[in-house]
């Protein structure tokens, strides 16, 4: 109660509060696989692993509607903003269903392939995604506006559930840990749906303009395009190893991931805060490359200190969050979270301009992801190899990403960079 009192006595802004309530579910996330990684074991993590990683590739595909729903809450207004929100929110479910339907339909050729113990996982949550999607509107919505009380309320409710459902079960219940997994990210969806603008789903709507349709579309696809960079850059890792390796060590490469990944999760919250700030800034005319130089500078200034952090004290880490038995990852460590950290700062410089509808960076991104891939499938005799790989790709795209930067500016001075439209 205190604290609640002194935060409220300093004032803290919106985007402040909301920023310390996306630290919170990050680590409530965090705490989450920690305790997955010490109750089940490397080989039994390593299925949950797979879990998880459909949930982030989940995430960012949904993630394609919630940004689409928060540029376009910035820009659209009465009449053509309520409709453009009912439709999305159509469109949004019936995608989650089509995705769902085909992770239900294939659940048993999709354990051979990730060599699970359970198809059953991936039925469960298949049933959970048209939720996922219908969520990821709401939020979008949220965050267009800036309403950033009920969109950190989405994120605790999603969170707290899904930690205290899932441990609760595992304790209580028989079933196999994969499937009470499943069953707690299904459950978690539901919760993260509230709270819910009920009002805005709607039946009849009007027609929006054509013009407003095709700058809709337009942003829609590209913005589709890069978060399946997303999902090839940040998963492919995890499920390749998952695949070629066996289950104990995918289980130790799993918590290198989650350990290192913490940059990005941590760069996330940046992301959220940057794009409808920088649709709102160019909207009024105003310039936004300091914007993107603060964010970069947070960036990369937290990245400094948990690659240091790795470099210097990895068993210590190790064995703290996941215990003993994962100390064989300790070598890695800082490399891991170093290919990470590269790729957080060139997602900053990727959203930035797919704010501004500049998409050469998102194509960059796109090449690079599949680059990462290629990499991995070529060389993956040691897990050494598949981390090594992930630095030489995110070390050229981090370059390139300065090189387009540096060569938009230097034409024109504190305006936007005139870059070439894809």
């Amino acid at each position: 109660m205190q604290l609640i009192a002194l935060l409220k006595s300093k004032k803290i802004a919106p985007e402040q509060m909301f920023m310390l309530s996306v630290l919170l579910v990050n680590g409530g996330n965090y705490l989450y696989n920690l305790i997955l990684g010490r109750l089940l074991g490397p080989s039994e993590f390593a299925d949950a692993a797979v879990l998880i990683t459909f949930l982030l590739v989940l995430s960012f595909a949904a993630m394609t509607f919630q940004l689409v729903t928060a540029k376009f809450s910035v820009l659209f207004e009465y009449e053509i903003f309520s409709s453009f929100i009912a439709k999305i929110y159509k469109n949004a479910f019936s995608v989650g269903l089509i995705m769902g339907f085909f992770i239900v339909l294939f659940a048993k050729e999709l354990q051979t392939i990730f060599n699970t113990a359970s198809s059953q996982m991936f039925v469960v949550f298949g049933c959970g995604v048209p939720l996922y999607f219908l969520m990821s509107v709401n939020r979008g919505v949220y965050q267009g506006t800036k309403d950033f009380k009920p969109l950190a309320m989405t994120y605790q409710a999603e969170m707290l559930s899904r930690l205290g459902l899932t441990l609760g079960l595992l304790y209580l219940l028989k079933l196999h840990s994969s499937v009470v997994i499943a069953v707690g990210i299904l459950t978690s969806f539901v919760f993260g749906l509230l709270p819910f603008r009920f009002k805005a789903i709607r039946f009849k709507t009007l027609k929006l303009p054509s013009k407003h349709s095709k700058t809709i579309r337009n942003f829609f696809v590209i913005t589709a395009f890069y978060e399946l960079t997303q999902i090839i850059i940040n998963n492919s890792d995890i499920l390749l190893v998952k695949h070629y390796f066996q289950p104990y060590e995918a289980g130790l490469y799993a918590s290198l991931a989650l350990i290192g990944r913490i940059v990005y999760f941590i760069a996330w919250m940046f992301v959220m805060l940057l794009l409808p700030t920088v649709v709102q800034l160019k909207r009024d005319g105003k310039e936004t490359a300091s914007i993107l130089f603060k964010y970069i500078g947070y960036i990369a200034a937290i990245s400094a200190v948990i690659i240091i952090a790795c470099l210097c004290f990895p068993k210590l880490i190790i064995s703290l969050l996941f215990g003993e038995h994962y100390i064989a990852m300790a070598p890695l460590l800082w490399q891991y979270a170093l290919a990470t950290s590269m790729f957080a700062i060139s997602n900053i410089f990727a959203y930035y301009y797919l704010s501004l509808d500049y998409y050469v960076p998102v194509v960059i991104s796109g090449l690079f992801g599949l680059l990462q891939v290629v990499l991995v499938l070529l060389f993956h005799e040691r897990l050494e190899q598949v981390v090594h790989m992930q630095i030489i790709a995110m070390l050229l795209l981090l370059l390139l990403q300065v090189i387009f930067f540096k060569l938009n500016s230097k034409k024109t001075l504190e305006t936007e960079p005139k870059g070439t439209k894809v």
